[in-house]
């Protein structure tokens, strides 16, 4: 199941609780992270932008976040270098996890542009995790990650996310609803 949200949203949160109710998961933000350290995408970001964006031998993501948001079509090229890595990690981890003994009953996967990047198709079934305006602006806010309106101009909006999704979990109350509403679509793909 692919899991998504805007920023903000708690797709993290959502992901961990997922995890505590006995799936299997994996965030695409950490197979990212996982990348960057890695030759090949290092290799390619200095390539392209220079060693202002690794001045260490390691990849600053805010540095390259910063080329990338400024020109659509940076953007365009470092998601044409990151997302089918990602697509290849995803369908090991699945491949691995689906020969566990005994499989787990459900692996998700969490994917922060999962329509827009059209991974969506790879999966059975997918969760969007939306939360009022106000409650994502304080947790980005807490994050550090200002310019929300920026990065959530080239994201499809909730409604668009929430219109294409299997399910709609609501996530601007407790850590106790979020798990309530999860635990709900866990038992009907368990049926």
């Amino acid at each position: 199941m692919g899991l998504t949200g805007g920023i903000g949203a708690g797709k993290s949160e959502a992901l961990a609780a997922l995890e505590r109710l006995g799936a299997s998961t994996l965030s695409t933000d950490t197979v990212v992270h996982e990348l960057y350290s890695g030759t090949d995408v290092r290799e390619a970001v200095v390539a392209r932008w220079g060693t202002e964006v690794a001045p260490d031998g390691t990849v600053d993501r805010a540095a390259v976040a910063a080329k990338a948001f400024a020109d659509p079509q940076e953007r365009t090229w470092l998601e044409s270098e990151l997302w089918p890595r990602v697509g290849a990690r995803i369908a090991v981890w699945r491949k691995a996890e689906e020969a566990r003994d005994p499989a787990p009953p459900v692996l998700v996967v969490e994917v922060p542009l999962l329509f827009e990047a059209g991974m969506d198709t790879a999966f059975d079934a997918t969760i969007a995790v939306v939360a009022d305006e106000a409650v994502r602006e304080r947790r980005a806010g807490a994050r550090g990650q200002v310019g929300l309106d920026e990065r959530t101009s080239r994201q499809l909006t909730q409604d668009e996310k929430a219109a294409r999704a299997t399910w709609v979990v609501a996530n601007s109350g407790t850590l106790a609803e979020l798990d309530t509403a999860l635990s709900g679509i866990l038992a009907k793909l368990m049926t």
